[in-house]
């Protein structure tokens, strides 16, 4: 039979049983709540505070401010601006499209605009800051601070920009600075680094080259925001650590006539000391706004400067090759000379051609010179008596002359990355690399300097230069030396060594290619054996520029303060045929692209030498009639300045 009371003794037990078990649940939760809270409010307290403050706190880094390029005087030829900049982080914004449309009104962009930045956004990763305006004007940057309380995940940014006052004047030296690509930041490590949104680096140019110190580092700003990220103060700012800057050798006013005589032309002028190797002036012809690239340029202007036929891009200085026609009979002269198989007195009957085996070699004079001497030769540019003179110098020895004075390799030694080598021909250069023997025609032609003769501007420079200095080996240098040795100095030096090289003696006329590379000498090494054969040379081509006959006489000036002496010379483009020859045509009746480059080197002041220059002019004839005036001007010039320049040099040395 049932028993009632044992039945409702087991439910009672079973209730108790379970209100313990629900009883004893609630005291290990609430223990383990309040381990929790424990262990959140003191173990992890730190960790906590810390994440807390990343949602309270926001950290900006700041653009480095780049360093300047100053001239030799200490003007600024490549530097800042401060500018108004609007950024916006995407992953703090609610509302991108509001937002957006927000920004459209209170900036008054039009739709091209707008959608420009919607294409943006749309191409960038989800947490990139997307940069609305690198360039806001004043008032619009006021407009965005007022509504700034409004505007969740916008940044107004004061920042600075690469400008190039002098525009054109300085670019192919400068380069030019665009955003940093991935490129950039892959192959950079102080590029990465310091990298923020919109962070301009060097392209081309010394801008590539002096990159790392130029670029400077991050500042940093600190700023709270309330629960919506609203800005509510700023706590701190860091400053960053601005670029060095960069001191060259230039000359802006010399720079400045540079691209004044080149105007509408295409071409390159140098200008350096002889002694020092500094860089006066570094021009090439021509140019395009560096400023263009600030922002990123337009496809308009982008297109016109690409399919400029004239080559904007190109730094002709560095980067051009040419053949350097007549300018390179000094050097064949002094070769023969100092390779013993001419005298100075050497004559040549210049009928204006010659014939050898089977072929015509003509002199830029139909009817040519009569009888010449070497100095006449030089002086009055005689194509026949050079042919005569590399006939008996040979390619070979010519070749190692020409190396010695710094053609066929570069001279500025990697500090412009686009700098080309050139090309001396000689006999096993055509053997290794187009697999045939030399042929004596080809000598006659590389004497005066056409064939596969290739120089490049800034190398002729360098060889008038280290023919004017009496034949020493220097190298054309672009940045300023705090150390740099007097012109006292140095002319000391190079005395000294020349009465050592004075007692030296030659086994044979043929020197090693060490020694004419001068691997491993010191400085001021001669470049000759006989300094009389320099001498020699030098007087022949002042003779070229300040005697009557000679081929710039026009272009002389008789001031002996200005005085100077050069060389002219004419790179042919095309081949003259004959019938052409039989036309005589005169160059406005020639195609442009077919006209002879015109080229022209000098040193100067005669009397007591202090700087060499090199000028072509693409297809402009004849160097006599386009490049030598250029030179008389730029003499003018390059002299005057020249008292004040030693005083900037005295002054600097005092403060070191």
């Amino acid at each position: 039979m049932f028993d009632s009371g044992d039945s409702s003794f087991r439910k009672l037990n079973t209730i108790n049983r379970r209100m313990f078990i629900i009883s004893a649940a609630k005291v290990v939760v609430f223990t383990g709540i309040i381990a929790r809270l424990f262990s959140l409010q003191i173990n992890e307290n730190t960790k906590y505070l810390t994440l807390s403050d990343k949602n309270r706190l926001r950290e900006w880094r700041l653009p480095p401010v780049r360093g300047q390029f100053l001239d030799y005087f200490g003007n600024v030829i490549a530097g800042n601006l401060k500018v108004y900049q609007l950024h916006v982080v995407p992953e703090q914004v609610e509302n991108f499209k509001y937002l957006m449309l927000r920004l459209k009104d209170i900036l008054k962009l039009n739709d091209k605009e707008f959608s420009k930045i919607i294409k943006k956004k749309n191409s960038q990763k989800s947490w990139e800051t997307l940069i609305i305006s690198e360039n806001l004007s004043w008032e619009q940057f006021s407009k965005i601070n007022f509504y700034l309380h409004e505007l969740v995940g916008v940044k107004p940014v004061l920042s600075v920009a690469r400008n190039y006052p002098f525009n054109k004047t300085f670019t192919h030296v400068l380069g030019y600075v665009a955003e940093a690509s991935e490129n950039d930041l892959l192959n950079n490590e102080i590029i990465k680094n310091n990298h923020v949104p919109g962070l301009r680096v060097g392209k081309i140019g010394l801008e590539k080259t002096f990159e790392n110190d130029l670029l400077g580092t991050n500042g940093v700003q600190r700023y709270e925001v309330n629960a919506y990220g609203k800005r509510i103060s700023q706590l701190d700012h860091k400053e960053g650590v601005k670029g060095k800057n960069i001191i060259l050798t230039l000359d802006t006013e010399v720079q400045k006539l540079s691209n004044e005589l080149l105007a509408e032309k295409s071409g390159s002028i140098s200008v350096m000391n002889i002694y020092t190797g500094e860089i006066i002036a570094m021009h090439s012809s021509p140019s395009f706004n560096p400023n263009l690239f600030l922002y990123g340029i337009s496809i308009k202007d982008w297109k016109e400067i690409r399919e400029n036929p004239l080559k904007p891009l190109l730094n002709k200085t560095v980067s051009g090759l040419y053949s350097p026609g007549s300018t390179i009979k000094p050097l064949v002269a002094l070769s023969a000379l100092e390779n013993d198989v001419i005298t100075p007195n050497q004559k040549v009957r210049c009928t204006g051609k010659m014939e050898m085996y089977g072929h015509t070699y003509h002199c830029w004079k139909e009817k040519g010179h009569g009888i010449m001497d070497l100095r006449n030769g030089i002086k009055q540019s005689c194509d026949i008596y050079f042919y005569e003179t590399a006939r008996k110098l040979g390619v070979d020895r010519l070749n190692l002359t020409a190396l010695k004075f710094g053609l066929g390799n570069t001279v500025l030694k990697g500090v412009l990355a686009n700098e080309k080598k050139g090309l001396v021909p000689s006999t096993k250069w055509k053997k290794d690399n187009l697999g045939r023997g030399w042929v004596l025609g080809e000598t006659l032609i590389t004497g005066i300097g056409q064939g596969y003769i290739q120089t490049t501007p800034l190398q002729l420079c360098s060889m008038t230069a280290q023919l004017a200095n009496g034949g020493f080996e220097i190298y054309p240098r672009i940045t300023v030396d705090k150390n740099q040795e007097s012109l006292e100095s140095i002319k000391y030096k190079m005395i000294q060594s020349a009465l050592k090289q004075k007692d030296k003696q030659y086994a044979s006329p043929i020197r090693k290619v060490e020694d004419f590379l001068n691997i491993g000498s010191k400085k001021y090494q001669p470049l000759y054996r006989n300094p009389e054969n320099v001498k020699f040379v030098l007087e022949a081509m002042f003779g070229s520029t300040n005697e009557v006959m000679g081929t710039s006489y026009s272009s002389r000036i008789e001031d002996p303060k200005y005085q100077f002496a050069g060389k002219t010379g004419t790179s042919q483009v095309k081949k003259i045929t004959e019938q052409a020859r039989e036309l005589d045509l005169h160059i406005s009746q020639i195609p442009y692209e077919e006209r002879d480059h015109a080229l022209y080197v000098a040193f100067g002041p005669y009397n007591n030498p202090t700087y060499a220059v090199s000028i072509i002019v693409e297809h402009g004839g004849s160097g006599s009639s386009a490049a030598a005036p250029i030179a008389k001007k730029l003499f003018k010039l390059i002299i005057d300045r020249h008292e004040l320049r030693e005083k900037v040099k005295n002054q600097n040395s005092i403060k070191t």
